[in-house]
């Protein structure tokens, strides 16, 4: 284990994760709040198409969380909104994917499926405060991962779940927990793992993802076929695989509790590592504009924005949207 995960071993790293679980968990209250009577997801028309090249999605910030677009060559024009509001988004292929809140008097979370117009095709319940969301290059593949209160087995703590569906066949996976862990090339159980943050591999079958267990947190790398997964390394979190699939941008855990988070990119062949040159703390799975730059948002101040950075480890971040959270390219 590296001094810098060791760092935030054990308590830290909970709590760590707890506050960015109460963060998802106030997004979800502001959705609450803006979503109204009719429910947060009742897709309406809207001129945003997920086959649309060129066109940059996201979750507008300064109109009650709404979908929005942009297109990519002038991100700073005027945007497109649409009926849906999400506290996640994610797209791929014409395939959507909406983590939204229906307000009731007992709130109910939801991924909800939208094909290429826009329209709701499928609709599963969550068991908790959206946080993360992807689709499969294809986008056949639809993963989420949600914070659940009183799931721990340990304390009463936060923890997460993480599910996929198969679009084309209608299988759900309701939790990676299913999956066969395999720790150091052995079969590995324990009551206190937990997955975040699936990124999927062209072939759709295959992801990465985060697991956390025993205060520590590893690369896996899986197989939704085969329901198993193989930790790679430690002290990888919320992976998203590059356009040619030959790296990963992830959060790395720093030690630094002013700044628990930096931004690193993978080499998945030789497992070597580049620091990018986001030196901010950044609690978010960044999403790659492409094979040279990453996206990413980040809570700034009372709102939020999203920023990009080269992939390299040059250069300087620099402000791509002002109000806005959750990038997705489309096309």
């Amino acid at each position: 284990m590296s001094a810098e995960g060791g760092a935030v071993g054990g308590r830290r790293a909970w709590l760590v994760l707890a506050a960015a679980a109460l963060l998802a968990l106030a997004a979800t209250a502001y959705v609450l709040r803006a979503a109204g009577r009719g429910g947060a997801a009742t897709a309406r028309p809207a001129a945003i198409r997920l086959d649309e090249r060129g066109r940059l999605l996201f979750r507008n910030a300064g109109s009650n969380g709404v979908l929005a677009s942009v297109p990519l060559a002038h991100p700073g024009g005027s945007r497109v909104l649409s009926g849906l509001n999400c506290v996640r988004v994610y797209a791929s292929a014409g395939t959507g994917v909406c983590l939204t809140v229906r307000r009731a008097a007992v709130p109910k979370i939801y991924a909800v499926i939208l094909d290429r117009g826009l329209h709701e095709v499928r609709r599963v319940q969550l068991p908790g405060a959206p946080s993360r969301a992807r689709v499969s290059p294809s986008g056949r593949m639809v993963s989420w991962t949600v914070f659940v209160s009183g799931d721990s087995y340990t304390s009463p703590d936060l923890s997460t779940r993480t599910g996929i569906l198969d679009t084309r066949t209608g299988r759900v996976v309701e939790s990676l927990e299913d999956f066969t862990l395999l720790k150091d090339g052995k079969p590995y159980r324990s009551p206190d793992v937990n997955y975040w943050g699936v990124t999927f591999a062209a072939a759709d079958d295959h992801f990465y993802a985060t697991v956390r267990t025993k205060g520590r947190t590893y690369l896996v790398e899986g197989d939704v076929a085969a329901r198993t997964m193989r930790t790679l390394r430690e002290n990888v979190e919320c992976p998203s695989l590059s356009p040619d699939g030959t790296r990963l941008v992830f959060k790395k855990a720093t030690g630094d509790p002013s700044r628990p988070w930096r931004l690193h990119v993978l080499e998945l062949r030789t497992m070597g590592e580049t620091a990018l040159a986001e030196t901010r703390s950044v609690d978010d799975q960044a999403v790659w504009l492409d094979d040279h730059t990453v996206l990413y948002g980040r809570l700034d101040g009372g709102t939020t924005n999203v920023w990009s950075v080269p992939a390299d480890g040059t250069g300087a971040p620099r402000l791509l949207l002002r109000n806005a959270f959750s990038p997705a390219v489309v096309g």
